[in-house]
């Protein structure tokens, strides 16, 4: 398992921060969602612990990425029929992302302080309110937080979904790099094995 970049494939550390980085971000997102829907008591108050913990690793899971990407630089992008366009949109699309994934747990930290609340730090310590308790306030902020929250998620689907479209459409490297050898070798199989004449 290689676990640098390489010109040609995405290293085990890059893959591991980016599909961490994704199923926080869903874990969180859902959490959110469906907060007010989970029973009052230590169930809820587990649940957005977990909530906040979840954000706070995506922080800390963005600044060990740009950290990593900084020492170990990605390969090139994949050419593709639409050229520097193509680039331009992802790669503005990836700030947003970035962008987001700071915004979003910056916002839910401020509702919660604004709340009065303590905040959990890592589910291990806790930072007590420095400001007065402001719920007008912490419920607009509430309302920032969960606009971003839904842009963040609507943008990694289409993120998602344009990675899957170049994968199965124009078939090119784009998300197969980002993969771990191990699906990458049972999609081949898979693929070899559906190939004409070939038996199962």
């Amino acid at each position: 398992m290689q676990l640098t970049n390489s010109k040609a494939q995405y290293g085990a550390v890059a893959q591991m921060l980016h599909w961490l980085t994704a199923l926080f971000v869903i874990c969180g997102w859902l959490l959110g969602t469906f907060h007010d829907d989970i029973p009052k008591g230590p169930i809820r108050t587990a649940a957005l612990t977990a909530h906040i913990t979840l954000g706070e690793l995506v922080v800390v899971l963005l600044i060990v990425r740009l950290v990593w990407r900084m020492t170990d630089p990605p390969p090139p992008p994949v050419p593709t029929r639409f050229g520097w366009l193509q680039q331009a949109v992802a790669t503005l699309t990836h700030y947003v992302l970035y962008g987001l994934l700071v915004a979003v747990p910056f916002f839910g930290v401020l509702v919660q302080l604004k709340r009065g609340r303590e905040l959990p730090v890592f589910g291990v310590w806790n930072i007590v309110s420095p400001w007065p308790v402001d719920k007008p306030l912490a419920r607009s902020l509430l309302s920032v937080h969960d606009v971003l929250a839904n842009a963040l998620l609507l943008l990694s689907g289409v993120h998602a979904a344009a990675a899957l479209m170049r994968h199965y459409v124009f078939e090119d490297r784009t998300l197969s790099r980002m993969l771990p050898v191990a699906v990458r070798r049972t999609r081949r199989r898979r693929k070899a094995g559906s190939a004409p004449g070939v038996s199962p």
